[in-house]
């Protein structure tokens, strides 16, 4: 979700989604419109919000969870120590750094404080070489629930940019499953609506399919095709 309007989170909550994803890291959106779309989606109360803050910083993912988050995607995640950061920035003590001031989150949860530890989803993203090398240890931080491959930022790391057929991404792919199998976590990639039944087929298990603005292009371009215009590329 790039969006910042409510009712683009209101109406993409009701369509089946188990999830959305927030982007803060490639878009505009601020704190304040997001509260407003997790707002909007309320009702809805089988798909939960995602945030995926711009850096793994404590103030961010703090505000993020505040105002209603129940999962955070943390971008370039590198090592163990990059790891256990992210996950303290989740945790209230005595498990992590996060501080008491929940606002909206607590609103319909009196006992927020006490399950908002086992409730919130951590989730890093691998997304570079150094992430692959290191990735028995980052996975083996206790908190750690899905590990999420950024496609774009790996192949370009790994020298083959938008190549994803190619031996070097794959090999990564393997080793990004072998790792979560070794250590229970859960295996994530960014995919399209074209992609995600390989990356289903390969084994990963929480999938993108495609982002509000991917799906407002294709739904524009199937309306005017079937008005018999001809789609410009865009």
């Amino acid at each position: 979700m790039t969006i910042g309007h409510p009712d683009v989170a209101e109406m993409m909550s009701m369509l089946g989604f188990e999830w959305l994803l927030f982007d803060t890291e490639h878009s505009p959106l601020n704190v304040e419109t997001l509260q407003g779309m997790l707002q909007a989606m309320s009702y809805t109360e089988k798909c939960i919000p995602i945030i995926r803050v711009a850096w793994n910083d404590m103030v961010l993912i703090k505000r993020a969870l505040d105002i209603g988050a129940y999962g955070i995607v943390i971008p370039w995640v590198n090592s163990k120590e990059e790891a256990i950061n992210a996950v303290r920035y989740c945790r209230y003590p005595p498990r992590g750094v996060r501080g008491y001031g929940p606002r909206r989150a607590a609103l319909h949860d009196p006992e927020y404080v006490k399950t908002a530890d086992e409730q919130i989803l951590i989730i890093v993203q691998v997304e570079t070489r150094k992430a692959i090398e290191n990735l028995d240890e980052i996975l083996s931080v206790e908190g750690i629930d899905v590990a999420f491959v950024g496609p774009w930022d790996l192949s370009m790391s790994l020298g083959v940019f938008g190549q994803f057929d190619s031996r070097k991404f794959r090999e990564a792919l393997d080793r990004v499953l072998d790792a979560c199998e070794r250590h229970g976590v859960t295996p994530g990639i960014a995919c399209t609506h074209e992609s995600v039944g390989e990356a289903l087929r390969r084994g990963f298990r929480f999938c993108t399919i495609g982002s509000d603005v991917s799906f407002l292009k294709l739904g524009a371009e199937t309306s005017l095709r079937a008005a018999g215009g001809n789609p410009r590329k865009a």
